[in-house]
């Protein structure tokens, strides 16, 4: 069994390659959804949240609207670091509970951004970073989350350094190029991953 991390930074393309691995018959854990569903009204998670953030960031039914928390958290660290601290632990449970029922000759894929930053690099047999220019960055997260550049900026400096998490990588995935050539990559590493799986 193959327990492959794959993250990089915002807007590299991170999850364009998880979607190619999935294609490719890889069991996909995205850990964006697993926070998502884990704030939902009414949960334990979206208590602590509102205690720790306030009512204005619920939406007219109650939901959390996760725009305003993210304009929020992603202006301050001490507030990010406590919105982590209160979604990761429930991430990080669902994640190994999905390692420990993966099947013997399974590759499963944890797509999540903050692999590194988190230290839960030691759940991984192998660690993929996925790489993209800053403005390569800049523009596909304006594009995909139609976000103020200023916005995409903050949310980028407040992860780890690119270049941090690519000298902890054992397979770098290039996505400054066509999505032919992310393609060929990705299915390059594939092979290798089943070979060792």
């Amino acid at each position: 069994m193959r327990i492959v991390g794959l993250t990089g930074g915002f807007g590299s393309g991170k999850s364009f390659v998880a979607s190619l691995f999935k294609s490719l018959g890889a069991k996909v854990v995205d850990a964006d959804k697993l926070g998502h569903r884990a704030m939902k009204r009414g949960s334990v998670v979206y208590r602590k949240i509102v205690a720790a953030f306030g009512k204005n960031i619920l939406k007219s039914d109650l939901s959390i609207n996760r725009k305003a928390l993210a304009g929020i958290v992603f202006a301050n660290k001490k507030d990010l670091a406590r919105l982590n601290d209160i979604i990761h632990p429930g991430i990080i449970r669902e994640i190994t509970g999905r390692i420990r029922t993966a099947a013997k000759n399974e590759v499963l894929i944890v797509d999540a951004p903050l692999i590194c930053e988190t230290n839960i690099t030691g759940l991984m047999n192998v660690l993929i970073v996925v790489k993209a220019s800053k403005k390569n960055q800049m523009e596909r997260s304006s594009r995909k989350f139609c976000m103020k550049t200023g916005d995409v900026r903050k949310r980028i400096a407040m992860q780890m350094p690119l270049n941090k998490k690519i000298r902890m990588a054992d397979y770098i995935v290039d996505n400054n190029g066509t999505r032919k050539d992310t393609k060929k990559q990705v299915r390059k590493i594939w092979q290798e991953l089943k070979k060792g799986a």
